[in-house]
């Protein structure tokens, strides 16, 4: 039989130290990158945001360019107005499905929704001015449709 000596267990718990080390580094550090690519990714989205509403600015001040973009027959600042707004609430939307909004931060934005769909204009334009299923993604589609447009009763 092989006696293992005090040294060899020594020797045997600092190797599992050292694989132990480098398998936490190997965690933070893949846990790290995947935080880095989601900040990147939100950048993206933050930057063509904020493109999308310069556009939507000079639509508001020239409301016939809307034509360039849509068929819709209404020259109204309002319906550019409306655009503006629904493409912002769909970035929130996406910034809360992405958690990049706190928790907070996202009731508030919730509740300005509803109140818009509730008080205002925008949900006459949604339902008829507006073809969402071309501009709007799915979710946020879904999202209007379950959340923020209100039931009959």
């Amino acid at each position: 039989m092989i006696e293992i000596g005090l040294t060899e267990y020594f020797g045997m718990a600092e190797a599992i130290g050292i694989i132990g080390t480098m398998l936490v580094v190997l965690y933070f550090s893949r846990k790290q990158t995947q935080k880095l690519s989601e900040d990147i990714e939100t950048k993206v989205l933050n930057d063509l945001a904020q493109r999308m509403h310069a556009l939507h600015d000079i639509v508001i001040e020239h409301p016939e360019l809307i034509r360039v973009i849509s068929r819709v027959n209404v020259n109204s600042p309002d319906i550019a107005y409306a655009y503006d707004i629904l493409f912002t609430f769909a970035h929130a939307f996406h910034m809360h499905q992405r958690k990049a909004l706190s928790e907070n931060e996202w009731i508030g934005w919730l509740r300005w929704m509803k109140s818009s769909f509730q008080q205002g204009e925008i949900m006459q334009i949604w339902e008829s001015t507006i073809e969402m299923e071309k501009w709007f993604d799915p979710a946020f589609h879904e999202f209007v449709e379950k959340q923020l447009i209100p039931k009959a009763k």
